[in-house]
């Protein structure tokens, strides 16, 4: 425990209406019984040690994969970080490399197929290594990093150009990260980061940009089995772009992109014969320029959309995409990627939420309204109202959602003790009983919060008590699935047989499934 989880402990376990002498006696009562063995004593202090080494290392093997990763793409090639393996320790422990490649390709059965390594699976790989080696597993983890720290070189003109890149990647990831984003906003951070680039490091090309992604075709099935709808693009190209459907039996590149899994590039489209203009009242003579395509993929890396990018209005004799550019927008692809998913997940929790919810309000008459928050990162746990739900039915999303500051809120101190310590806070506000309940993220910190108002009523009935606390077990189970899901590098386990074809309703799918899990262990 906490100093504050401990105090919050003693504050539950004695009561609000306690008297002080009452508080005093417990005081004195756990002085006088608590008592800890040195064997215990030196178990904690063994867990703490290992749990800072295990903290600090990953901080470390995260620091060597930016530091590798250049080019902010995300990922490495696993062929390029395995050659440099093989001349570790005089090449000497190659044996040692391929066992570890084996067993990461069983893990992370895609790498056979894109040969692609994550920082979750750049992390595994050399734990695997390491475990392979003889002596102490930390100690060659050291000698590893050392080794491939020294293995990086960049020139100076190249770092600057990395450094601004990473920043303007960060800006996307950053904007998915506020509670309040909206899949708009991050379009916008997207066309931004590409506007940017092209002025500082392409020689200020006109670029248009635009963003594709897959639906099932339920207009035309007889023209293919999905299509591509697209979602945002630069302003110039909004009368023509946004909102069109790309169909696999039309002119275009789009889907075999979406199909190989890979960029690709047409330097010149006037002599490609396969590309679709949106715009078809430009002239002939005019369709000129560059075209590149770049798949979007999701942690499975399966593709869901497209980046499309091209240089038909740009005017320069020279107009065609240099390899530095191209990498450059792989890295814009990945970081709209991984953006897009934590929008998706976000929006996932609160129909968890909507759902979960409808199941308590069925059981609990003495509930009279709950309201969920997010913990907004960065701001000192400020706190954003996202859903507001009350016993007769009424639900409301909140869109932008209600920043709440710790700072002058006396009233909703309760909420901020509640992500402090990690426990249940209990507070009378506005004259009705509030139950404060966090959501605990996969670190274990609180990311959400439970605010249940049961009106004037001290506490809830023995058999709504048991209610609540069930759907609390159950939305705290299916709210950790859906933050797994977009990080899972392999195929999830279905229980449900509608689960593989509800990817719309994954959510509410999700608390039902832990229900129906959790009432046959019960059988």
């Amino acid at each position: 425990l906490t100093l504050l989880q401990f105090v919050q402990l003693m504050e539950t376990f004695v009561g609000q209406d306690s008297s002080l002498p009452t508080v005093k006696s417990l005081i004195e009562f756990i002085k006088e019984e608590y008592k800890q063995t040195e064997e215990e004593k030196t178990e904690q202090l063994e867990k703490v040690h290992h749990m800072s080494r295990v903290a600090q290392q990953k901080l470390l093997l995260e620091a060597l994969f930016e530091k590798w990763d250049t080019h902010g793409h995300g990922f490495l090639d696993l062929e390029e970080v395995y050659a440099v393996l093989s001349t570790f320790k005089g090449g000497t422990e190659t044996w040692v490399l391929m066992k570890a490649k084996e067993r990461l390709c069983f893990q992370y059965p895609q790498l056979s197929r894109v040969e692609k390594l994550s920082p979750k699976a750049f992390r595994t790989f050399l734990h695997l290594i390491a475990s392979e080696f003889t002596g102490n597993e930390d100690e060659t983890i050291d000698n590893l990093v050392e080794f491939l720290t020294t293995r990086v070189e960049e020139s100076r003109t190249e770092s600057l150009q990395s450094l601004r890149r990473r920043k303007w990647l960060q800006d996307i990831q950053q904007e998915a990260e506020s509670s309040g984003a909206s899949m708009e906003s991050l379009y916008k951070a997207v066309l931004q980061a590409i506007s940017q680039d092209a002025e500082a490091h392409g020689g200020n090309k006109k670029i248009s940009a635009y963003i594709a992604l897959l639906e099932e075709n339920q207009l035309s099935p007889e023209q293919g089995r999905v299509l591509l709808r697209y979602v945002a693009c630069t302003a110039d190209d909004a009368p023509y772009v946004l909102n069109q459907v790309l169909y696999r039996d039309m002119d275009g590149i789009s889907f075999a992109a979406v199909d190989e899994g890979w960029p690709i590039h047409v330097p010149k489209v006037q002599l490609h014969g396969n590309i679709h203009f949106w715009n078809s009242e430009r002239p002939v003579e005019e369709r000129k320029g560059s075209f590149l395509v770049l798949p979007l993929h999701d942690a499975r890396w399966r593709a869901f959309g497209i980046l499309g990018l091209d240089t038909l209005r740009d005017q320069h004799e020279k107009n065609i995409f240099m390899t530095h550019e191209i990498v450059f927008y792989q890295g814009v692809s990945h970081a709209f990627s991984r953006a897009y998913h934590q929008i998706c997940t976000r929006d996932n929790i609160l129909q968890m939420a909507v759902t979960a919810l409808d199941w308590l309000y069925a059981r609990t008459p003495s509930i009279h309204t709950v309201t969920m928050y997010l913990v907004e990162p960065g701001k000192d746990k400020a706190l954003c109202k996202m859903l507001t739900t009350n016993n007769t039915g009424q639900k409301e999303i909140h869109s932008p959602p209600v920043l709440v500051l710790r700072e002058g809120n006396l009233l909703r101190d309760y909420l901020f003790k509640c992500t402090d310590t990690l426990g249940v806070a209990l507070a009378p506000a506005r004259g009705e009983q509030h139950i404060a309940v966090p959501l605990c993220d996969l670190s274990g910190q609180a990311h959400g919060i439970f605010d249940i108002s049961i009106s004037h009523h001290k506490r809830l009935p023995p058999q709504e008590q048991k209610d609540l606390q069930k759907m609390l077990k159950m939305a705290q189970a299916a709210y950790l699935e859906i933050l797994r899901r977009p990080l899972k590098e392999r195929e999830p386990t279905y229980v449900l047989e509608a689960e593989p074809v509800a990817n719309a309703r994954l959510a509410a799918f999700l608390f039902h499934r832990f229900m129906l899990q959790d009432l046959r262990k019960c059988i």
